[in-house]
């Protein structure tokens, strides 16, 4: 069991550098281009590695390695929310452009389960975070119950919104990049800087970064939207 964590911490670092480096180009390039999908999909099989590498190393440490502190337990928590964080994004930017075109609601099990179950894992955490006095784990699961109720409104309700798929395919993809650079800004760059701990308002700075990013392209998209026909990606 050690010698497959270790493998798959080695796979983790991997992937989040690969996706921490090109996660850029996707949102620069031209959208529907051949740069966009390239990166994009290359970006989502890293993140892929990172999420199911940080769920085993977190359950790992919590359920099976009896030598982990408490430290390193409220960190393995912190761990697999980010997997699930991220995955749960990653999907559902995915998932929104293969039924772009649905004029109902949507209801299949995996669309509206991984939502539900960031919703609920956000709640969770935070809970957790609270009883052991951890602020980490008790703000910041707070973006994940937020866009776990975005995501899972999107697909129980009728889309109204014109290209409604095209502003949930950039704000899904965004959030999980949101969760990259976070993982990345609290414990990846610590770890190579050797230092140990960074302020609390780092661990929200991603989030403040490209929030605001977010509703300015959807202010833009729409406004350019309203003024044009149809825009396939």
């Amino acid at each position: 069991m050690e010698t497959l964590f270790n493998i798959l911490r080695f796979l983790h670092i991997i992937g989040g550098f690969v996706a921490l480096f090109v996660f850029w180009i996707p949102i620069v390039t031209k959208k529907g281009g051949k740069l966009h999908h390239f990166f994009g999909w290359v970006y989502v099989y890293g993140m892929i590695v990172v999420a199911v590498s940080a769920f085993y190393m977190g359950f790992y440490r919590i359920f099976i390695d009896l030598t982990s502190s408490k430290e390193l337990i409220s960190f393995s928590w912190f761990l697999i929310f980010i997997s699930i964080l991220s995955s749960a994004s990653a999907y559902y930017g995915i998932r929104v452009l293969k039924f772009k075109r649905r004029k109902n609601r949507h209801t299949h099990p995996l669309d509206v389960g991984y939502p539900l179950l960031l919703l609920l894992s956000g709640i969770g955490i935070c809970i957790y975070g609270f009883i052991n006095s951890s602020s980490l784990l008790t703000w910041f699961p707070i973006i994940g119950v937020s866009l776990g109720i975005v995501q899972l409104l999107y697909w129980i309700k009728k889309p109204t919104r014109k290209m409604h798929w095209w502003f949930e395919h950039f704000s899904g993809m965004l959030a999980c990049c949101i969760s990259t650079i976070t993982a990345f800004t609290v414990f990846g760059a610590p770890r190579l800087l050797n230092i140990d701990s960074v302020n609390m308002i780092l661990w929200f700075l991603p989030t403040i970064i490209i929030t605001p990013l977010i509703v300015g392209l959807a202010i833009y998209y729409r406004r350019k939207f309203n003024k044009s026909q149809y825009i396939r990606v």
